[in-house]
Parts: structure tokens; C-alpha cells; sequence
């Protein structure tokens, strides 16, 4: 952006210590929009002054946010496509980030997945296909949820690391289930990210067995371990939960970027990252169905 009287002004008064000014400065930056973020990093680039450069951070930090909430809106009121909402959430982080490296190596895993499936597969092995690529051919690793770490969750930097923690690898292994036509959806399991195979038989044949016949069997996206009705249900029993119906229904994309969205926002729950977290649970509001 052409840096005007106005725009030279505004900058000069970045490092004015009243608070009301500063409010009044920083709204007035942020409503020329991104365009004006190259002068920003440019007077970041000759300001000595450390606050001064804090301040111009969140300055950019805003102008990414309010682009970040418009395209979650136009999102979730547009295709509400799970791995377009997983790189959405990858951008609160790495505003600058290009999809494209990640849609790439998520293109390669699903080529070499088809090559080696057909329709004479059963569900199982099909899964067994699927996860045996994922995990062993691409080496992808599983780790447990550690709050200091954010990069856990972000679906760049597990396709880039190879490791990832059961929700954004499950995110990856739905992704493949879906542009392979895959009946694998996520559940709604309390206290777990489980994914579940479904029958594409069940409406078709207008069964009134219980809900949970639906499901064939489940899918631990941490490493790909397969489980049955009964290990689910000893789950149940060990942290003494009793089953319920809506356990078993499939989750909705919206509600999978909601709950990544929420774990992450766990990510910055200190004095420091507060208003990291307050912004994530922005948009996990914006998102309710």
C-alpha cells in the first residue's frame, strides 16, 4: 500500500502510551486491511523499539485474524470441507502458510492407497490397506496430546513432522477415507477422537438392529488399531459412562474443526497466550450449527 499523510501519521503514533489513543490508532490501521501489512513489517524492520515492534505484531496479528474469521464464515456457510477447515485452523498459526505442499503429499497417500485397493476388498482389509500405508509406507507417527505443543494439531506441520496426535492424523485419515469413498467417519465417543466404519448398507436395507450395528468397526487414528463392539464396550465400563446412542452418530465436519479448535485453544490457557485462546474460542462460537 501507498504509505499517504494519513497512513505516515497513524504510525507515528503507534508508540503513544494512552491507551484510548492507541485503541483508536490500531482500529484505524487495521480497517485498511491487509493491504497495508507490508508497511507494517517494514516499520517493524526500522523500529529499535521493542515494544513498539510488539505492538506492531498484533497489529499484523488482527489483520490476519479478521481475514482468518471471514474465511471460517464463508467455510462453514459454503462446502464446510474437512480438510479445507483443518488448513484454516493451520492459518491462526502460520498466516502466510501455502496449502499447496499439503495438498500435494495428501494427493500422493490417496494415489498410492487406490493403487492398491479394489472392489473385491472387504472393509477390513481396505482399513488395513489404508493404514498400513498411512502409518507404515509414510511413516506417519502417533503422539499423545501435550498441551505445549500446538503443532500437534496443526495439519501442516503433521504432514511436515510425520507425527501428529490422534485428532489431526484423524483428521488426515477422514480426508483419504473421503476422496476414496470410504466409509470412515469420526464419532462422537467421549473422552476419545475414534473413528468409525460404517455400514453403507444399513439405510439401504432399513435394518432396526441397534444404532451401534451401524458401525462395522472402530479406528484409533493415533496409530491405526482396529476395535470391535466389545472393546468399545469395555471402555464404557472402565470410566463408567453408560453407552448412549448418540455416542455412536457420525460427527460433522463443523464439529470436528469445532473440537479442534477447542483442544488447540488449550494450547495457550496462560498469562501470556490468553487472548491466542479467547480468539479461538471466537471462532469455535462463530462456528456453532
Amino acid at each position: 500500500m501507498i504509505e499517504n499523510k494519513e497512513i505516515s501519521a497513524l504510525f507515528h503514533l503507534i508508540d503513544d502510551p494512552d491507551i484510548e489513543v492507541y485503541s483508536t490508532v490500531s482500529d484505524k490501521i487495521v480497517s485498511f486491511g491487509k493491504a497495508i501489512i507490508p508497511n507494517l513489517e517494514n516499520l517493524w524492520e526500522h523500529t529499535p523499539d521493542e515494544e513498539v515492534q510488539q505492538r506492531i505484531e498484533q497489529l499484523i496479528h488482527k489483520l490476519h485474524f479478521r481475514d482468518l474469521t471471514n474465511d471460517f464464515i464463508n467455510w462453514k456457510n459454503g462446502s464446510g470441507d474437512l480438510l479445507q477447515g483443518a488448513l484454516l485452523t493451520a492459518q491462526y498459526h502460520y498466516p502466510d502458510m501455502q496449502a499447496l505442499q499439503g495438498l500435494q503429499e495428501i494427493e500422493k497417500m490417496r494415489r498410492n492407497i487406490w493403487l492398491e485397493l479394489n472392489n473385491y476388498l472387504t472393509p477390513l482389509e481396505k482399513i488395513n490397506v489404508l493404514t498400513s500405508i498411512y502409518y507404515n509406507y509414510y511413516k506417519q507417527k502417533g503422539v499423545e496430546i501435550d498441551y505445549s505443543k500446538p503443532e500437534d494439531f496443526l495439519i501442516n506441520k503433521t504432514l511436515e513432522n510425520k507425527k501428529g496426535n490422534a485428532i489431526s492424523n484423524g483428521i488426515i485419515y477422514l480426508v483419504l477415507c473421503e476422496l476414496l469413498d470410504i466409509p470412515v467417519k469420526a464419532t462422537n465417543i467421549p473422552r476419545q477422537f475414534i473413528l468409525a466404519y460404517f455400514d453403507a448398507q444399513y439405510e439401504f436395507l432399513n435394518r432396526v438392529d441397534p444404532l451401534t450395528e451401524k458401525i462395522i468397526f472402530y479406528i484409533d487414528p493415533l496409530n491405526g488399531q482396529i476395535y470391535s463392539h466389545k472393546d468399545v464396550e469395555s471402555y464404557f465400563k472402565r470410566i463408567n459412562v453408560p453407552a448412549s446412542p448418540a455416542f455412536f452418530k457420525q460427527i460433522s465436519n463443523i464439529r470436528i474443526i469445532q473440537f479442534l479448535l477447542e483442544e488447540l485453544s488449550k494450547c495457550y490457557d496462560n498469562e501470556l497466550n490468553r487472548y491466542k485462546m479467547e480468539e479461538l474460542q471466537t471462532l469455535i462460537k462463530l462456528l456453532n450449527e
